[in-house]
Order: C-alpha cells, then structure tokens, then sequence
C-alpha cells in the first residue's frame, strides 16, 4: 500500500555492525532532523523503549531495544519475532531506524497507548498475494525488506498521526483514513 522503493537499500547482512553504524547514523540523525525537545527525550535517558499491540493476532510486546547508546541485539531479535509476517510465521529483521522513527513519533504525540500494528513485515508471497486479491501494495514493498509499518494509536488520531510522521521527515509517510491507518517507512522521504 505504499510507492515502490528500492529493496534493496536496507540489506540486513552484517548485522551487528550495521546496527552499531545505523545507531550512529540515527542519534547524528535525529539531532538535525528531530524537534530538540523530542530528541533530548529520547537520548537522555539512555534507552529507547517501545510497546506494540498486533491487531490481527492480539500478541502485546513490549521492549527497551535501545539502552548504553547502542541497540540491543536480543531485544531486536524479539520485535523480529513479533512482526513477524502474521500470514506466514516468516521473520526478517526489521530495520531499527523504523523502531527509532516509531519512539520519536511517540514523543511527538504524546501517546500513552501501544503501537496497534496492522501490517509490519510482509513475505514476498504475501506481498504478492495481497496485491493480486486486495491491490494497492507495491510490488518492491518496504515492507518485504523489513522497512515499514502499518498502524494506528488508540489515543492519538490517524491524521495528527501523519502529520507528525510528515514534520519527522524520516522517510515514507502514507495517510489511509478509510482504513484508519498510518504508514511510514524508512524509505526516502515522501508522502501519499
């Protein structure tokens, strides 16, 4: 359901030392492009934390996956495991600048809620099936490579969800009101 992108930007070989380099990227990152008093939230705690709620299969999950200044790789093992392709039991790691976009949206809106998850990871079969049944995925889904999310906040609305996705400007950002539902991605910036 979002605009094609490249797969391919986000490979998730070498892990370990991607990660450390992406949180480094990510903390440079935010500090130009995030609100300050957001961003000085965030880092001044030491840890990034984060609560999910999947709509389809009714599993919570919560996890500080962020703490000592680098992410914490069993901690993202598990968000793996949770958004996971709910279709298919498939798992691939999710990028964890997506979880960084997730916390800093959280600051922004000031939700108390957990992040109610309607698509994450999505398998290439899946992918493939959704668009041959429903239409309107792309066919180089992030989500296929682990780069985007579906959601929405119990105590926040879909549209001052976009707009703080938008004023974040860390990548895709789609508005879906019928299907009360945001997307954002880690894709270049962009909106729908």
């Amino acid at each position: 359901m979002e605009s094609s992108e490249n797969p391919g930007a986000w490979p998730p070989a070498n892990r370990l030392s991607r990660r450390r380099f992406l949180g480094g990227l990510a903390v440079l990152g935010g500090a130009l492009l995030v609100p300050s008093r957001a961003f000085s939230a965030s880092t001044s705690r030491g840890e990034r934390r984060i609560s999910f709620v999947h709509t389809h299969t009714g599993e919570r999950f919560s996890t500080t996956y962020w703490g000592d200044g680098a992410y914490l790789d069993g901690e993202l093992a598990r968000v793996d495991d949770f958004l996971r392709d709910f279709r298919t039991g498939e798992r691939y790691p999710i990028d964890p600048t997506l979880l960084d976009e997730l916390h800093e949206l959280a600051l922004a809106t000031g939700t108390r809620a957990p992040f109610q998850v309607v698509s994450a990871y999505r398998s290439p079969s899946t992918n493939a099936e959704l668009r041959a049944t429903r239409g309107g995925q792309a066919s180089h889904s992030l989500h296929m490579t682990g780069q985007a999310i579906d959601f929405r906040l119990a105590d926040v609305s879909t549209a001052s969800i976009r707009d703080a996705a938008l004023d974040l400007r860390r990548g895709g950002v789609g508005y879906y009101p019928g299907s009360d539902f945001v997307h954002v991605d880690t894709g270049r910036v962009r909106h729908w």
